[in-house]
């Protein structure tokens, strides 16, 4: 493991198709925006909004006027055209510190009435991008009741090259793809990130001459410590909701089984025991339950134990097989892969009346993994002869595909921020 921090080699190409029938409409209007600051601060919230499949925006084309002052706002002006919901807002650049100060409104045309008005703390220039997720937070909660997922974070492994020449790299970007940053890098496989509830490591399986471990990354210092390296499989971490424990698949004393090891003590406590192969684990949010893949029944299929053990409960019946379960936010469904006629795609699970449905049309997807707040689910997909990354709305309507060159796969995206 060639350890590395460094800008990616390509910044991810973002594409948006989807119905928008029963979408809310919304219009962001461009921000008044000093002549220094190149980003546009209006297209990265309006774009925010458009991926989740909840709103509608309105083309700046059609747009009658351009306010970007709540003083010079008239609803009646905008309930013409039908827009239920307004976003305006400018920029301000301090001579003194150089920093750049937003300040923003959310109006309600129908009811002619400012649902936010906020004057966002001066970031430096280069955090501009950040300051407009944190504004797409603000008015998607508002107007959903849902926290903002748009200034959180992803990681994904991306593959290029070819025989002696591929090299494997582990990056971390923002939830949109942008400002990527490969914090490892190696000529053998990474796989599997998952991250710490604080957002501050990253565990993932590498490989060193041909041996398999699992490493925890942390991510403001660079340092890597090695979790575990037993013979024969060291897979698919999975961190539990209070950040304490790791759940993974070893397979050092019979069959590949699902154990948790306490980070700090490095106790271990094995989970499953059985002949098949038990692999996948993931936590329930509030960490009583851990769901995993496995082909204890013939066909891998979900499976739920309590944390404490227990005999396993079979979840999954629908299709051939069904693998790499995670849970939602809320805990009330799963998100999986489905192989069924001869395609693997992604859906989700109802817990309670146990429904499937599913969202993507892809032949080979895999790796799904929710955002924080449950809106869009983030997953990989085989395009030709190499993979990209690809979002979902959680009704299916929405998708979006996140390019690059080269491979790339196994997306796991951030908690929100603690």
């Amino acid at each position: 493991m060639l350890g590395a921090v460094s800008s990616a080699s390509a910044q991810l190409e973002i594409t948006v198709s989807g119905g928008q029938e029963s979408a809310r409409p919304i219009a962001v209007v461009p921000f008044e925006t000093p002549d220094s600051i190149e980003t546009d601060v209006a297209s990265i919230i309006e774009a925010n909004l458009s991926r989740t499949g909840l709103f509608d925006a309105m083309s700046r084309d059609n747009m009658l006027e351009r306010p970007t002052d709540i003083a010079n706002f008239n609803s009646s002006n905008w309930r013409a055209v039908r827009m239920e919901n307004v976003v305006i807002g400018q920029l301000r650049l301090d001579p003194a510190s150089g920093n750049v100060g937003a300040r923003f409104w959310l109006v309600d045309t129908l009811l002619n009435e400012q649902l936010l008005g906020f004057d966002m703390p001066p970031v430096p220039p280069s955090q501009v991008r950040y300051l407009a997720h944190q504004i797409s937070d603000l008015i998607f909660e508002k107007l959903t009741g849902i926290p903002g997922a748009f200034n959180t974070r992803i990681a994904y492994v991306a593959a290029q090259g070819l025989g002696f020449e591929r090299r494997f790299q582990l990056i971390v970007a923002d939830a949109d793809g942008y400002n990527p940053r490969t914090i490892a890098t190696s000529r053998e496989p990474i796989m599997s990130p998952s991250w710490s509830p604080d957002r501050s490591r990253l565990a993932y399986v590498g490989y060193e001459r041909g041996r398999s471990a699992i490493y925890l990354h942390e991510l403001r210092t660079g340092q890597v410590k090695t979790l575990v390296s037993e013979r024969g499989i060291n897979g698919s971490p999975a961190w539990s909701p209070d950040g304490t424990k790791i759940a993974l698949t070893l397979s050092f004393e019979t069959n590949p089984d699902i154990y948790i090891i306490d980070t700090a003590t490095g106790r271990r406590n094995r989970l499953t025991t059985h002949f098949g192969i038990d692999t996948e684990p993931a936590w329930s949010p509030d960490g009583r339950q851990i769901v995993f893949t496995s082909d204890r029944g013939g066909n891998p299929h979900i499976y739920r134990v309590p944390v404490e053990g227990g005999e396993p409960e079979r979840l999954t019946f629908d299709g051939r097989q069904n693998l790499r379960a995670s849970y939602s936010p809320d805990g009330r469904d799963l998100v999986l892969i489905n192989l069924d006629q001869g395609a693997y795609r992604v859906a989700t699970l109802n817990l309670d009346s146990k429904r499937m449905t599913l969202l993507t049309e892809g032949r080979l997807d895999e790796s799904p993994s929710y955002a924080p707040n449950g809106a869009v689910i983030i997953y990989a997909t085989q395009r030709g002869n190499s993979a990209e990354l690809g979002t979902v709305s959680t009704d299916g309507r929405i998708k979006s595909r996140l390019r690059q060159t080269g491979d790339v796969r196994e997306p796991a995206w951030s908690p929100l921020s603690p």
